[in-house]
Parts: C-alpha cells; sequence; structure tokens
C-alpha cells in the first residue's frame, strides 16, 4: 500500500501523486498528514467542522485501516453484552464456526447455533429488542459465512 502525504494546502486528491505509484502498489490513498494529526487532537464535534472546512470526508486512519483490512483479506464482527461491545477480527470468508473459535475454543468445540444481527439492520431498529421484533436477527449454523459487520451472539454447550 502507498501512502502519500501532501501538503497541507493542496486537494486531497492527489492524482499526480496516486498515478506515480499506479501498478507499483495495490493500494494508494492520499493524505495530508500535518491536518490529520491536528484532527486526531480535537474533540469530535471540532473535528467534524474542521474536516468540513478542509473538504476532508473522514479522517485518514479510519480510511487506512478499511483500505489494509481489505488489502488483508480481514474484517471484523462484534459481540455485545451488558457491559461490553467488543470487536473480532477474521479472515472474509470464515464460518460462524471458525469465528467462534477466536473467541474460545470452548465456544467452537460446543457451537450450536449463531444468533446473528446485520449492524446497519440494527442500528435502523434502535436496539436488540427492536431488532428482534422486526425479524433482523437470523440463526446460523456452523457453516454460515460471516459478514463484515455482523452482531453474533454465540449458542454453545460444553
Amino acid at each position: 500500500m502507498a501512502i502519500i502525504n501532501l501538503d497541507d494546502d493542496r486537494s486531497c486528491g492527489g492524482a499526480s501523486e496516486l498515478a506515480a505509484f499506479q501498478g507499483k502498489s495495490e493500494k494508494s490513498l492520499a493524505l495530508r498528514g500535518r491536518l490529520e494529526a491536528e484532527i486526531a487532537q480535537m474533540d469530535e464535534a471540532d473535528a467534524a467542522e474542521f474536516m468540513s472546512d478542509f473538504q476532508i470526508a473522514e479522517p485518514a486512519r479510519v480510511a487506512m485501516i478499511r483500505e489494509l483490512f481489505d488489502l488483508l483479506g480481514l474484517q471484523s464482527f462484534f459481540t455485545v453484552g451488558p457491559d461490553e461491545v467488543r470487536a473480532w477480527t477474521i479472515r472474509q470468508g470464515d464460518s460462524a464456526l471458525a469465528s467462534a473459535g477466536k473467541i474460545h475454543s470452548d465456544i467452537q468445540r460446543g457451537f450450536i447455533r449463531a444468533e446473528i444481527m446485520p449492524y446497519e439492520q440494527f442500528i435502523e431498529a434502535g436496539d436488540e429488542r427492536a431488532a428482534k421484533a422486526a425479524g433482523v436477527m437470523s440463526l446460523e449454523g456452523k457453516e454460515y459465512v460471516v459478514k463484515d459487520g455482523d452482531i453474533i451472539n454465540f449458542r454453545f454447550s460444553v
């Protein structure tokens, strides 16, 4: 992956700089390092206003992580509990059974079913109860291919 650091006063397009890396790297990302460092130090509201002023759609660290995950063939799923939400990194194409093993080998060994809620539909519903009432949750077996952003509750017995 090629990361091109542009001057602060330049448009974040960086077409000529990116063109120089065409064919030399699979992915390229142009950013303005000094501005990005300032954004990282700001609270969310100030950062949003600052990024709008400089026509920056999202912080470069977010774009870089997304592009690197894609380049490496990785994705995330979430587990949600009353006191914790956690993201787990898996390979794209991993099954529910393999994903259960990322949390603990006992969950994988005793796997029964996976309760799946796609993240976007969960957010639209507002909470877990509303998502279940809307029929967003599905029960899936061992071979289910986990999608990026799935919220999963594993049913297991050891």
